[in-house]
């Protein structure tokens, strides 16, 4: 399989030769004019299909944007049905690769197995959860115990007063409203598996907003009672509409801030997003080259989608994954 995989060719360029005559004698054709730089245009072609995580879809499509202004023959398209969609589809053969903002579970990758789809998995950025609230809401931290009551399955919290382990104040007797998302994302299986352990141990009289995080931010900037998580990516962009809580694991209150995403300190809740590409369509030229190019120009990606980009040792991983399943 070709390594390297982008061919360019470049424009041909003529000069416009200038003549003048004088008094009716032909004088010398003037020398031709310099032609202009080459100018490098990509031989690639083809389409690329991908689906899943609506948190990656911002991602993967300033990556395509980006990409197929550079390999206009290429048409890349993103469709974001959820982490657990995006995996039906994929293990359907119905994509190129799925987007994912966790990792692949067992199940899934069994149903990819039966239908002998091989692939690998490709760390695209850095992400994490945040737990939002409203604005006026005084509380600035909230521990993983106190979150883990008021979201298990058991959970009869109605109330800010009865969440153990706060001071809610005035909040005391202010109704607790909480949002989340539907179970085909992964942003719903990550935080219920460190929240509340595997297994959908979730209440579910949660308002439900599917893959639609603008339903959460309405709701808890409607409401002084709210709370809802959402991807650290979505924060960003509403943090002078909601607040985000400190989280405290064990060893102190620690904010969602870049700083402590890539210290590690940011726990349980800091992640990793990825992009599962298949060994079959690492056959063609133009996904390697798509999948390399969302690892090489992974800053400029991460900072149009709001995302934390990857260190240099995970851009060094990833190449190499890509290249390894790529033959």
């Amino acid at each position: 399989m070709k390594k390297n995989f982008i061919a360019s060719a470049a424009l041909a360029a003529a000069g416009l030769l200038v003549l003048s005559a004088c008094a009716g004698a032909a004088e010398e054709a003037a020398p031709a004019e310099e032609a202009p730089a080459a100018v490098e245009e990509s031989a690639l072609s083809g389409t690329i299909l991908l689906d899943g995580s609506s948190t990656v879809g911002p991602f993967a499509e300033a990556a395509a944007e980006l990409f197929m202004a550079d390999n206009p023959g290429v048409a890349v398209t993103v469709g974001v049905s959820g982490t657990g969609g995006g995996f039906e589809k994929f293990c359907n053969g119905e994509t190129d690769g799925s987007n994912a903002s966790r990792d692949i579970k067992e199940e899934e990758a069994a149903l990819c197995a039966e239908a002998g789809i091989e692939y690998t998995r490709v760390t695209v950025a850095n992400d994490a959860l945040s737990v939002v609230v409203n604005m006026d809401n005084p509380l600035e931290c909230i521990s993983v115990e106190a979150l883990n009551a008021i979201w298990n399955l058991d959970s009869t919290i109605a109330t800010w007063g009865e969440i153990p382990g706060i001071d809610a104040g005035d909040l005391a007797g202010e109704e607790l409203v909480l949002y989340g998302p539907g179970t085909d994302s992964g942003t719903f299986d990550f935080f219920t598996e460190e929240i509340n352990g595997e297994g959908g141990n979730i209440r579910t009289d949660y308002n439900n907003i599917g893959e639609d995080d603008n339903q959460a931010v309405q709701g808890v900037s409607g409401g002084l009672g709210a709370m809802a998580f959402i991807p650290f990516s979505f924060y960003q962009e509403y943090s002078d509409t909601v607040k985000a809580l400190a989280i405290d694991s064990g060893e102190g209150c620690n904010a969602p801030t870049i700083e402590n995403l890539l210290a590690g300190t940011y726990t349980p809740l800091g992640r990793s997003l990825y992009s599962f590409p298949a060994a079959s369509a690492l056959g063609r030229e133009e996904v390697v080259a798509f999948y390399t190019f969302m690892v090489e120009r992974n800053e400029e990606i991460a900072a149009a989608s709001g995302l934390v980009p990857l260190t240099e040792d995970q851009k060094a991983e990833q190449l190499a994954a890509v290249a390894a399943l790529a033959g």
